[in-house]
């Protein structure tokens, strides 16, 4: 009798841990931990300055270098267009490769262990490196918003938040490895091998899951608590940054703030573990509950029935529909707004031409400030241990920047119907603020506008993804979740090289003349002073501006459909699944009773 208890006792213990692993909260849970190591695109103003000096760039080279970062940080429709074919490890897998290979390059470089490369070379090892961002996105995110499509807003904010504070993780993890070691071509090494371990681990445990039996309460109350122990992380961190620029720190003291890190990091997993624990207890006592009951079918609804009702009403036999009419006829006559569009119907739609604008100028000019975060902070005169401090302010306030503006978003949307359009109209113009701080360099000027910038950076990629899967549906999502972000790096070229950097270099060579040098092949070139980026800023804040007030275009576009209730048939999908098993338990219930009459 012992024995038997014993092996029950197994066999339920198996039984439970197969379900956790295999479940849609443990899917969210991988997928924090692969976007965790993955940010290592945000802290390019960490490592810069040493490519710029071991290899001998002037700033358009180094700008021309970081466009091509942010090339293939947001050029992933390729990564998309995988995952409409093949599993997410697939996807997962090959971005953990692509990770390794592209920075491991860029460290062999930079440490001169292979010959010296020219420009267009390094500029293909950043491509593929940064590149590995897109497939975490592809491969990670996407299958948690399908799994989750009624807190669609939630999930992208919370998970986008933890990409965002990446680059601060990384940051005290160099940190923990290298102490205060000066140089920072270390962190290129960590950020080639790091992030592709985490991926090729929990690659096979992200899948999109059937989701007819989510209970959307529950889901809700596991994605606030995520929430909770997120900002937790983010505080403690922003913490840690602040203590470590007043106190000297040593590789004991960063090894430990780590570990504090690592054990908030992994603190989800007890919510998963409350989450499937639940679902575990309510499915034992459903299949205890139905094994001792006799299902009896009503005559006039029998199983054939309602299988051709089934067959004749789902989205499937609809879409069978859609696909006979040619692929290239619909594209100009889209569905309603809220239904899956194809990916040329998306493409075409003034509403995605009014996104990506705003991702062009409001992401693109965010996107310079970040790049050049180093540049600036030493042209304005500020100590490099404070341009380390706003490179890691910029990862805390990107996260929070996700995680809240995707919070306050749902709330405003929830309980007043406010467009999400709106928020990034906010969002856009704020961020004019952070530019012309930094254009009129105001005293401590730096501190807010890294902090201003980073939240509406972050805030403004929350919303583009959420008003992309609300507007296009989520057939294609996987697609047009990176299709929504192809804008970002013509925004990076612009701003970035041929405005930021082309008149950084002008007047750097203007000041050089001055002092009477000049400048020989290969010599890195300088620029101090408020000037070297003011002009490029005014440009900038104007072409935000622009942009937020066309962005007041797709607000009036959308107001009717954000009036209405935009998750309707998932929770009315969720309703009904549920509704039929407790009709099948009632049914049950009163065959026995009939039989037991009889």
């Amino acid at each position: 009798m012992a024995i038997d208890n014993l092996n029950g006792g197994c066999a339920s213990a198996r039984s439970f841990t197969i379900q956790l692993l295999a479940g849609r909260f443990f899917v969210v849970f991988a997928t924090i931990l692969i976007l965790s190591f993955i940010g290592s695109a945000y802290i390019f103003g960490l490592y810069s300055g040493d490519i710029k000096s071991t290899l001998g760039y002037d700033q358009t080279t180094l700008n021309l270098l970081s466009f091509f970062k942010d090339l293939g940080t947001y050029v992933s429709v390729h990564a998309g267009l995988l995952m409409e074919v093949s599993p997410p490890w697939v996807v997962l897998s090959l971005g953990g490769i692509i990770n390794f290979f592209g920075y491991f390059m860029i460290w062999l470089s930079v440490t001169h262990r292979i010959a010296h490369p020219p420009v267009w070379l390094m500029c293909l090892y950043i491509t593929i490196g940064a590149n590995s961002l897109g497939f975490a996105n592809s491969g990670g995110l996407v299958p948690c918003v399908q799994n989750f499509p009624e807190n669609r807003g939630v999930v992208i904010g919370i998970l986008k938040s933890y990409l965002g504070i990446g680059g601060a993780i990384m940051t005290q993890f160099y940190h923990a490895l290298y102490g205060n070691d000066s140089s920072a071509v270390g962190v290129i090494l960590v950020i080639a091998w790091l992030p592709a371990l985490v991926s090729l681990l929990f690659a096979f445990s992200v899948r999109v899951l059937d989701t007819s039996k989510r209970q959307i309460k529950r889901d809700k109350k596991f994605f606030n608590d995520v929430l909770c122990m997120s900002l937790g992380l983010a505080a403690f961190i922003m913490v840690m940054i602040l203590v470590q620029r007043k106190v000297e720190f040593g590789k004991p003291g960063y090894s430990a703030s780590f570990a504090v890190i690592i054990v908030l990091l992994v603190l989800p997993i007890l919510l998963v573990f409350r989450e499937e624990y639940a679902l575990w207890i309510a499915k034992l006592n459903r299949s205890n509950t139905l094994s001792e009951l006799k299902i009896v079918p009503k005559e006039d609804e029998s199983p054939a029935k309602h299988q051709a009702i089934a067959i004749s009403s789902s989205p499937i036999a609809g879409r069978d529909e859609q696909a006979k009419v040619l692929w290239y006829k619909n594209v100009f006559s889209p569905p309603a707004k809220g239904e899956d569009h194809t990916i040329l119907q998306a493409t075409f739609s003034i509403d995605m031409q009014i996104l990506f604008l705003a991702t062009i100028c409001g992401i693109g000019g965010n996107l310079t400030t970040i790049d050049n975060l180093g540049q600036i902070g030493t042209s304005l005169g500020y100590p490099k241990k404070s341009i380390s401090t706003f490179v890691s302010l910029v990862s805390i306030w990107q996260f929070l920047g996700r995680v809240m503006g995707g919070l306050i978003s749902e709330r405003l949307l929830d309980k007043y119907k406010f467009p999400r359009p709106a928020c990034l109209t906010i969002a856009l113009f704020v961020s004019c603020i952070a530019h012309l701080l930094i254009a009129f360099n105001v005293p401590y000027g730096l501190y807010v506008a890294s902090v201003i910038m980073a939240f509406c950076f972050g805030a403004e990629w929350t919303y583009l993804f959420s008003i992309i899967s609300e507007l296009f549906g989520l057939k294609h999502y996987g697609t047009l979740y990176n299709y929504g972000s192809l804008a970002a790096p013509l925004g990076s070229f612009i701003f970035n090289v041929r405005v930021a950097g082309h008149l950084y270099d002008m007047e750097g060579l203007r000041q050089l003349k001055a002092s009477g040098l000049t400048r020989k092949h290969g010599d890195e070139l300088h620029c101090y002073g408020v000037k070297c980026y003011q002009l490029a800023y005014f440009i900038i804040a104007a072409a935000t501006f622009f942009t937020a007030l066309v962005s007041l275009i797709l607000v009036a576009r959308t107001r009717k459909f954000y009036k209405g209730d935009i998750y309707k048939r998932f929770q009315d999908q969720a309703e009904k699944d549920s509704s039929s098993i407790t009709d099948e338990t009632v049914g049950g219930k009163s065959g026995r009773k009939e039989q037991e009459m009889n």
